[in-house]
């Protein structure tokens, strides 16, 4: 029995062991999975936080205790962030509290944030505001809430801080290039509207979209919109015109022009329509076009007065002896007249053609009228040069082969190019013959022994020999300068310096030499003697001959 007793007890205890080993086990399992629990939360808390530290945005937290539980924290606690901490400057870093925070703001901003804070933890109003640091001027938008949880339990009351001088500045410069792009538009208006002619803008449609004041006075508006009603005065003509004018510059891409006539405060006016095609912002597609009137009624009087006045000069030079030719800019003959045609010998039928200048050239040539000349196409690419580049008239002379001479004149004319011709050959020989005449008159002049002045009737010295010259060491420059009788006498008087009164001879001598015409005795300073003998010659000049006694 004793026995069975023990055996019974040794397997009581084995039971026992055995079951304080599973309990044992299943208790050790609990406290790693809790542990392993407990590891996660951890860390996910560590990775919230440092997320939220990670943050742009600075915050400031109240955490209040957890009414669910018999939370042994009773108050309410403030944490500070390091963002909010090195946003603010705050001496105190994380450990700062609120009014720490609000010591960095303007007082009265100081006292709105507080304001929002209370409402937020009162009656649950979230805020959202902009405030600036009084030691940097910098802006900071604060926003407030409060985060409850799933169940309802109250965590905290958040303020979010945003700094927002980055975007503040983006803000000024965009405030700054709007102001700009506005004061340009101003600019552009006031020129617009300032402008002396109607103008304005086309879009794709052909509708106008922008018009200014000159635009709306033609049209009888007060001021012009897109929207504006069309009246009935002036639009309509004016309207259909232009609006066929921009369709047809844009199938073109060419300005298109008309002229139109209306009525202007009753009185009626002249103009001419025009519609410029552009391309919108480079786009090959969307294409715009700007219009504009402008007053010709004032050009028009002129081009019809200056028709009237060129056919009068026309007219005269047709009746002149000077052949005359006009060669438009097309280098096209317009005018010619009689003594044009007679002096190049040419037909009526090749004139009334209106040959080019290129063409005359070659006309001439063909009858020998032309210069010779060892390159013809380079001289007849120099001739239609002219019409390129001549601004101001152009005098030369060309020599025909058959003997003639021919003075050309070449002006620029409103029409393109006038030509005068003058056939100068006898003027030409005429001048030769006296130039030759001359030279025969100096050569015996200078071979005369006696000193010898010729003036002409207007006094002018015409002639003298080289006797005068070495009788009076006169100046050869001063005596080709055609210096007059006083001035030439004048030029003597180093000859008196003995007398007391050069004046009073001067004057006797030019009244002997002009008024009686007599001859006369001079004595040098060098004691040489001098008979001076004045005569008056046909043509009424005077010769006075100096005789050495």
């Amino acid at each position: 029995m004793n026995d069975d007793l023990l055996r019974d007890l040794l397997y009581f205890c084995l039971a026992g062991g055995i079951v304080l080993i599973a309990v044992l086990a299943s208790f050790q399992m609990t406290i790693a999975r809790l542990k392993q629990k407990n590891y996660f939360l951890n860390r996910d808390r560590e990775r919230y936080a440092e997320t939220l530290y990670a943050s742009k945005d600075g915050y400031f937290a109240f955490i209040y205790p957890d009414e669910r539980i018999k939370d042994p924290r009773r108050t309410v606690r403030e944490r500070c962030s390091r963002r909010l901490a090195v946003m603010l400057n705050l001496s105190k870093g994380v450990q700062s509290g609120f009014e720490d925070v609000l010591e960095c703001f303007y007082k009265e901003d100081a006292k709105k944030l507080r304001k929002y804070l209370n409402l937020m933890q009162e009656e649950n109003i979230p805020f959202e505001d902009v405030f600036i640091l009084k030691n940097s001027e910098r802006g900071i938008s604060v926003f407030g809430g409060r985060i409850n949880g799933a169940d309802g339990n109250l965590y905290c009351d958040m303020l979010w801080f945003r700094d927002l001088s980055a975007e503040m500045l983006k803000i000024r410069e965009l405030e700054k290039e709007k102001n700009q792009y506005k004061q340009r538009l101003h600019r552009l208006e006031d020129m617009l509207n300032n402008f002396n002619m109607p103008v304005w803008l086309r879009d794709e449609r052909f509708d106008i979209i922008i018009a200014n004041k000159k635009y709306a006075d033609i049209i009888g508006v007060s001021d012009f919109s897109a929207e504006s009603p069309s009246p009935e005065n002036n639009t309509a003509l004016l309207e259909n015109i232009s609006r066929r004018l921009a369709v047809e510059a844009c199938q073109t891409n060419k300005t298109q022009k008309s002229c139109i006539n209306l009525a202007v405060n009753g009185e009626a006016k002249h103009f001419e329509v025009s519609e410029t095609p552009f391309h919108v912002d480079g786009s090959l597609d969307k294409i715009y076009t700007i219009g504009s009137l402008a007053d010709i009624t004032e050009l028009d009087a002129v081009k019809r007065t200056f028709k009237i006045h060129q056919d009068a000069h026309l007219d005269v030079l047709a009746a002149l002896g000077t052949a005359f030719a006009i060669f438009d800019l097309r280098q096209k003959l317009v005018f010619y007249n009689k003594a044009f045609l007679n002096l190049w010998n040419l037909k009526t039928d090749f004139l009334d053609a209106t040959p080019s200048y290129g063409e005359f050239l070659d006309k001439i040539r063909d009858s020998r009228l032309i210069p010779e000349v060892a390159d013809f196409r380079q001289y007849k690419s120099e001739e239609e040069k002219l019409f390129g580049g001549l601004i101001e008239s152009r005098e030369d002379l060309l020599h025909i082969p058959d003997g003639r001479t021919f003075r050309r004149i070449v002006a620029p004319h409103p029409n393109g190019l006038i030509f005068a011709y003058e056939d100068v050959s006898d003027r030409l020989a005429a001048t030769r013959m006296i130039n030759e005449l001359y030279s025969v008159q100096q050569n015996i002049l200078d071979n005369v022994r006696e000193a010898v002045v010729v003036f002409g009737s207007d006094q002018r010295l015409k002639y003298f020999n080289r006797s005068y010259k070495k009788l009076w060491k006169a100046d050869d420059a001063e005596l080709q300068g055609l210096p007059n009788l006083a001035d030439v006498i004048e030029m003597q008087r180093p000859y008196f310096n003995h007398l007391d009164n050069w004046e009073n001879l001067k004057q006797n001598m030019l009244g002997h030499i002009l008024n009686i015409c007599s001859r006369f005795r001079l004595e040098r300073n060098d004691k040489v003697q001098i008979e001076v003998v004045p005569v008056i010659l046909s043509d009424e000049s005077i010769m006075i001959t100096y005789v050495i006694i």
